[in-house]
């Protein structure tokens, strides 16, 4: 007889509740995918021991940006110009590296007009969580397709889309992003160790959500309705996140598991399936991508990692304190430094 599993924890190892991390009640449609993203963060920024007064939320406009709001409701928050976040984001980051950075962006906030932003971001390795929550149309605008619609993926009205899809994974593996997944919004199980692993990453984790829009584009024929993606998703592993904690005990069959390690000391742990996917390899990682969209099916799953890639912060050489409490003393070049500096104009 198997044992029942035990309750959820009351409070995580800073000795927070749960309820620390929820925001305020969700104005989005009922069933929308971008609330089960909430919710799944909430869970794992809880069960990471993220610091709830620590966190910088970030977003653009849209459906997806509205998220910020539903969880964390103590924590630093910037809802930015359609867009824009990605500056946001990078001065937050520069300014105070102490902070853990979360973005909530939409097909259309990254894919469209913040797609120049989101290049730049990504070549830079900002050190934050980016989720981007696709369901392939812009709700605020009643439903258009997207960037990241499907070439062939038809409207409710029957309209067929004659453009090929912009695909953000293959795309900021393009640009060397150290951190590249794929979820579902409906995948709890594969989500939250992503989310996790996310966050404990140290530069840019990139995480796009497929997530159904049930007002305008989860009908037959959308290529990013629950019922298709239920239907086409293809897991390239099952996850875990190991933390970096004290006496964790994993249990796993030897020579079936790929154990990629990441900066802080975390693991993440993939259980292999069907096939011997190495996420640490960039090119048979974009080769994946582009089989799995000929083959009309979903690829999930950490896509691509890797945990060496300086982040902007050790690139500019930033120093550890946060920008804010530094004194004049600290700041301020002393006359020989300063002439040091001028001598190079003369």
């Amino acid at each position: 007889m198997t044992a029942a599993a035990p309750p959820p924890a009351a409070t995580n190892r800073l000795g927070f509740t749960r309820d620390v991390y929820k925001g305020g009640v969700s104005t989005l449609c009922a069933g929308c995918g971008h609330d089960s993203i909430t919710t799944n963060l909430i869970r794992a920024l809880f069960e990471s021991g993220v610091n709830p007064y620590k966190v910088a939320k970030l977003s653009g406009i849209g459906c997806s940006s509205k998220t910020p709001a539903y969880f964390l409701g103590k924590s630093h928050g910037f809802n930015a110009v359609h867009g824009r976040m990605p500056s946001i984001a990078t001065g937050a980051k520069l300014a105070n590296s102490g902070l853990t950075c979360v973005g909530v962006s939409g097909d259309g906030d990254t894919a469209s007009i913040g797609m120049g932003q989101f290049c730049h971001l990504v070549r830079r390795n900002v050190d934050m969580l980016y989720l981007i929550e696709d369901n392939g149309v812009y709700g605020l605008t009643k439903g258009q397709f997207s960037a990241t619609a499907d070439q062939g993926s038809k409207k409710k009205g029957g309209a067929a889309n004659p453009f090929e899809l912009i695909d953000c994974c293959e795309l900021a593996m393009t640009l060397d992003c150290g951190f590249v997944a794929r979820s579902f919004s409906g995948d709890a199980k594969q989500l939250v160790p992503l989310l996790k692993a996310g966050t404990a990453h140290r530069g840019l984790a990139l995480i796009d959500v497929i997530s159904p829009c049930i007002t305008f584009n989860n009908h037959e024929g959308s290529t990013k309705s629950y019922a298709y993606v239920k239907d086409h998703d293809k897991p390239l592993h099952a996850i875990d996140y190991v933390e970096p904690q004290p006496e964790i005990v994993v249990d796993y069959d030897a020579g079936t598991t790929k154990v990629v390690d990441l900066p802080d000391g975390g693991r993440i742990i993939l259980k292999k399936i069907d096939r011997d996917y190495d996420p640490t390899d960039k090119v048979a990682a974009m080769s994946a991508l582009e089989e799995a969209r000929h083959a009309g099916v979903l690829l999930t799953g950490l896509l691509y990692v890797d945990p060496k890639k300086a982040d902007l912060n050790a690139i500019a050489n930033m120093v550890d304190k946060p920008l804010w409490s530094l004194t004049e003393a600290e700041t301020r070049p002393s006359k020989a430094v300063l002439e040091e500096i001028l001598s190079g104009y003369r």
